[in-house]
């Protein structure tokens, strides 16, 4: 019988790719820096089993159209809104994801974000590598209090309960909205539920932590700006288009708010003349927050493992849509 064929759509850490190799053949697009060309994506998953893809791989009717093997898809991140779950489960195909593995990488890089924006601290790096430091000063590049503020969640997921328990060693009250209220954990983080507008108004510091959907796209927009309050810092480690950038930089402008930390983009990689990138009161990174070594690795090989157990007839360890499971393990 021919092995099952699985492509790779970038550079990834090797005990993944040994897991692929060890149930199938395996090609691979050799960059680690830009993801393949959407052709050349289309071409190679046209005889493959399985497919590795990243957020940056877009996963729609046509390519599955295109890729009528096709069984499993292992998309190495949490977030799959790259992915047409719906049409993945009306053609029979496995989509999986990368949770709990990241959570912990990712809360830290968050509270990295606020405490760099708080701070000011890529601010006051350049300012030193430029020779602009003459001498101590009383108001020289003061920022926010981190400890004893009140920070407000937007989401209480996985990673935005991760956050609440970091903001407690700086011993911050913690707000937080999300549609579905958690008694539970108000109890054991003593976080407290508030309104999303209570959140927004009530908070020093607000992090956004919902996954990207329908109903989030533009979650928070200029309105939201406006409720915050002056000297507010706004932290996105989770999705770009959550936010309306354009209002977010107008509201970094404009001092509405005095500070962001921002990791995720409406559009990446962020064009060079994007007005947050003439702003000097927002902390920019590239898509980062789970970019350690350890946790990357661990995401490439959950995703592996994923595309092995379906091409294997067994159950993968987080499928997104179990429901295509169903009828193979009721038979």
């Amino acid at each position: 019988m021919a092995r099952a064929k699985v492509y790779v759509s970038r550079v990834i850490p090797a005990p993944a790719l040994d897991i692929i190799r060890d149930v199938a053949e395996m090609r691979m697009w050799d960059r680690e820096d830009v993801p393949p060309p959407r052709d050349v994506l289309l071409r190679e998953v046209a005889d493959c089993d399985g497919l590795l893809s990243l957020l940056t791989d877009r996963i729609d009717d046509e390519l599955l159209a295109r890729a009528p093997r096709l069984r499993v898809v292992g998309n190495m991140a949490v977030g799959y809104d790259n992915i047409d779950v719906d049409a993945a489960t009306r053609r029979g195909v496995v989509v999986s994801n990368t949770p709990d593995v990241l959570t912990e990488t990712t809360a830290d890089f968050a509270f990295a974000l606020l405490m760099a924006a708080a701070r000011r601290m890529v601010e006051a790096d350049g300012f030193t590598r430029a020779g602009r430091w003459k001498t101590w000063g009383p108001l020289l590049l003061a920022g926010q209090d981190v400890h004893h503020a009140t920070l407000g969640l937007v989401g209480l997921g996985r990673i935005g309960s991760a956050v609440a328990k970091r903001a407690k060693g700086f011993a911050m009250t913690v707000l937080y909205y999300d549609p579905i209220r958690r008694p539970d954990l108000e109890g054991s983080l003593g976080i407290e539920y508030r309104t999303m507008d209570d959140v927004l108004r009530s908070s020093d510091f607000i992090s956004v932590h919902v996954p990207l959907t329908a109903e989030t796209r533009h979650l928070i927009g200029a309105e939201q700006f406006r409720m915050m309050k002056p000297s507010a810092v706004f932290i996105n480690a989770a999705r770009g288009p959550i936010v309306d950038q354009a209002a977010l930089a107008e509201a970094l402008r404009s001092r509405t708010i005095y500070a962001a930390g921002i990791d995720v983009f409406e559009q990446e990689p962020v064009s060079p003349d994007d007005p947050l990138l003439a702003l000097d009161n927002v902390v920019l990174a590239p898509h980062i927050a789970s970019a350690s070594i350890p946790t990357r690795t661990r995401m490439a090989t959950l995703a592996a493992e994923n595309i092995a157990a379906v091409l294997q007839g067994r159950r993968p360890p987080t499928p997104v849509n179990p429901e295509v499971l169903a009828p193979r393990s009721s038979g």
